[in-house]
């Protein structure tokens, strides 16, 4: 069984940034992906970012592309997503999520393993 656990998110003003956190635990780390999705009320929850733990391959939403980054630090199984240039239309829970297999990284119904959320308000 994998853990994941979010942390970094907060209330900031527009234009500004925040880094979000995600430490893997549990058995052997080694999933196919890690991506990030967001949902605001009242919406279904949507693709962020994803990054292909082979290769480290990153993709993004047309709507963040430019703004944010998904990395890793494979020393202490952390995935980051750091989001400048905030907008109000940023503002959602933030989910970190793992797919073990082989999947369509841009479908969360595709992910195995989800952390608690965090939330991500921007001000205007």
């Amino acid at each position: 069984q994998v853990q994941l656990v979010e942390s970094g998110g907060g209330l900031v003003q527009a234009g500004g940034s925040l880094r979000l956190s995600c430490a893997a635990s549990g058995r052997t780390f080694s999933p196919y992906a890690m991506g990030w999705f967001r949902q605001a009320p009242g919406k279904e929850r949507e693709f962020v970012a994803a990054l292909k733990w082979s290769g480290g391959r990153t993709t993004y939403a047309d709507s963040v592309k430019g703004r944010f980054t998904i990395s890793r630090d494979n020393a202490k199984n952390t995935v980051y997503l750091q989001m400048n240039s905030l907008k109000p239309e940023d503002t959602a829970v933030y989910y970190c999520a793992a797919s073990a297999y082989a999947s369509d990284i841009y479908s969360f119904s595709d992910y195995d393993y989800w952390g608690q959320g965090t939330q991500v308000t921007v001000s205007s």
